[in-house]
């Protein structure tokens, strides 16, 4: 038996890979001749550099950027050396897991030190970027990342605007004198997931910024200046459009891409699909394994396990997902090509225990070694 192993992440537990090879495992303890081949898989968030690097000639650079806060972080990323293409996560530089709880705050992050990666890798000769913009601590309209790559945002007083969603209150004028001469020949293509534009009632300040720490009055204040933001750069560049599908991705982030570089957002599981050769390898399985760490109905909504599942489909194939957990309204994931799913989850425990990766990694091999069990009863 032919078996494609591609899981997401469990965040904050295992990585795909850690979670494929569980599986991988556990099939081959059931059948020690199966042949098992383990994909990473992502969909714009965390782990997609990873996937779209496996098994292909890269560099990893690590180099020290500002933090959503403005404190050093080491951020890395990956060169794609036979096309120089860089990889990239904003949440690297500008993630929510950066920030603690008690210091998450819309009106300070920033996304500077995301321009300062697209930088670095322009001065090391790269001219095409992919760039997963999933998990933001953000709300500042990309104004961060611009920034560092020479856009100035001034006040009345022609004085830089603050760093953070606060900043943008007092934007009067945007000017390009100095923006990096080397911006014009690059191109974006952004893993973008979310549909939501720049402003208004499903706008990322109302629909994102509450994980983010943003308060009701925040939320209020952050959406009115983001309208103003989106009026100064029209100004500037008449093709932006606050009101595109993406616009709102990574508080504003999307917009940022689309309105100041040649940039396409595209959905990540679309982009990892395409870039790894996964569908190929779907095509020549007997079985395809996915799985993330929940499973609900928004899994359905440009979700990596439901993207690799309904490739499935496209060839007949069967498929099976693992999930840390899943909710009442998972069912609809049987809708749209995964064929049954199953928590991994096998006793009442902590978050912190179920989170632990040990743990973890032995829940789901236990789970997927069951899983394969019947299929092999079955099969026989």
């Amino acid at each position: 038996m032919k078996v494609l192993v591609a899981i997401d992440s469990f965040k904050g537990s295992l990585t795909s890979l850690q979670a494929g090879n569980a599986v991988k495992n556990a099939i081959l303890r059931v059948d020690e001749n199966a042949r098992v081949l383990v994909k990473p898989l992502a969909d714009g968030g965390e782990g997609t550099a990873e996937a779209l690097a496996f098994g292909l000639n890269v560099q990893t650079v690590k180099l020290t950027v500002n933090g959503p806060l403005l404190r050093p972080t080491e951020a890395k990323y990956i060169i794609l050396k036979d096309t120089n293409t860089a990889v990239m996560e904003m949440a690297a530089a500008a993630g929510i897991t950066l920030v603690s709880d008690e210091e998450r705050n819309p009106l300070n992050t920033t996304t500077y030190g995301v321009g300062e990666i697209i930088k670095d890798a322009v001065k090391r000769g790269c001219n095409k970027f992919i760039v997963g913009i999933g998990g933001s601590a953000t709300n500042d309209g990309g104004v961060g990342m611009l920034t560092a790559l020479g856009f100035e945002f001034l006040d009345k007083d022609k004085k830089p605007i603050a760093f953070g969603a606060k900043g943008l209150k007092d934007l009067c004028s945007i000017k390009t004198d100095h923006v990096i001469p080397e911006l014009e020949k690059c191109s974006f293509t952004v893993a973008c997931d979310v549909t939501n534009p720049l402003c208004g009632k499903n706008g990322c300040s109302a629909v994102f910024a509450p994980q983010k720490g943003g308060t009701p009055d925040m939320i209020i204040k952050m959406d009115e200046w983001l309208n103003k933001y989106a009026k100064a750069v029209k100004n500037v560049f008449p093709k932006a459009n606050p009101d595109i599908h993406g616009a709102g991705a990574a508080g504003g982030l999307g917009f940022a891409f689309m309105s100041f570089t040649n940039a396409t957002l595209k959905p990540g599981i679309d982009i990892v699909i395409s870039e790894t050769g996964i569908e190929n390898e779907i095509k020549n399985s007997d079985i395809v394994v996915t799985g993330e760490g929940k499973l609900d109905a928004q899994s359905i909504m440009g979700k990596a396990p439901v993207g690799i599942a309904k490739l499935a489909k496209k060839y007949g194939k069967k498929v099976v997902a693992f999930a840390g957990c899943v909710s009442a309204d998972a069912e609809i994931c049987n809708e749209h090509g995964i064929d049954a799913f199953f928590p991994i989850l096998r006793e009442v425990t902590s978050l912190d225990k179920a989170l632990d990766s040990d743990y973890a990694s032995h829940n789901l091999e236990a789970a997927a070694y069951q899983t394969f069990r019947l299929i092999y009863k079955i099969k026989v």
